[in-house]
């Protein structure tokens, strides 16, 4: 059984759900902080899911096993139980999740927020080799990372601008969790996007303060489907928690809006 938060109801102005895809060691929760009530609000269903061996979802094989297809497997759980394709929206390793899924599912729009490129982790991966060669080995032999940033500072460095107040950074990092080791070579090399067999319109959005993927990364993301990236000055990789997510559910709100949906 999947944990999934449920909020708000489709409406005239909104008819298709959204569905939300967390990215590694995160879980269900991090939508429901701030996103899941705003659009909720603002006439939507705002759906969010946790992988299986995440947040309160079960699982049924060791968390280290489990691969991109399990998660992608995941997602499409959830959609085929909402009435129509939900607009998929997924942030980190979850926006790799969401374009794996988008390859064989159907959706009216996608965004991809602070998303793994197409290209895979390997940029991301190789800078955490070189800021930190001993932890990057750990983890490679241990397939353990948890950790590594679970702690404030940790999880201000990977995830959060110099200027969050200290207790969001300290709230989330109480809250990862270890994530699957197959997953992160899924990643790196074994289950990489293929953008052209994708044909639902995106939405990509980077952080300029993003302590896991570059500008360069999140333009390559939009050039791979074809369009362009919207940065937002002063906000770390979780976008969705930072101070400022306001402004970027309100992108969001205003680009579905701008399609009927």
């Amino acid at each position: 059984m999947l944990e999934v938060i449920d909020k708000g109801c489709v409406s005239e102005a909104h008819p298709v759900p959204l569905l939300f895809v967390h990215g590694a060691w995160h879980a269900a929760w991090c939508w429901n902080e701030h996103f899941l009530g705003y659009f909720a609000d603002h006439g939507y269903r705002a759906v969010a899911v946790s992988f299986r061996g995440h947040g309160q979802s079960a699982i049924d094989k060791p968390l280290r096993d489990c691969t991109v297809d399990d998660y992608v497997a995941d997602v499409k759980s959830v959609a085929d139980s909402l009435q129509v394709p939900p607009v998929v929206i997924g942030h980190s390793m979850g926006g790799l999740i969401v374009q794996k899924y988008l390859e064989t599912n159907t959706a009216p729009a996608g965004v991809l927020m602070a998303s793994i490129p197409p290209q895979g982790n390997y940029g991301s991966s190789l800078r955490w080799l070189r800021r930190r060669p001993g932890q990057a080995v750990k983890m490679a032999f241990t397939g353990k990372s948890l950790q590594y940033i679970n702690t404030p500072a940790q999880a201000r460095e990977k995830f959060f601008s110099a200027n969050t107040p200290e207790d969001v950074v300290a709230d989330c990092a109480a809250r990862l969790q270890e994530d699957s080791s197959r997953v992160s070579v899924d990643c790196l090399v074994l289950k990489l996007p293929h953008p052209d067999r994708v044909t639902t319109p995106l939405l990509v959005l980077g952080a300029e303060q993003d302590g896991a993927h570059t500008r360069k990364e999140v333009r390559a993301t939009a050039r791979a489907y074809r369009t362009e990236a919207e940065f937002f000055p002063d906000m770390g990789h979780n976008m969705m928690l930072e101070p400022g997510w306001e402004a970027v559910a309100e992108r969001i709100h205003g680009w579905l809006g701008d399609r009927g949906l």
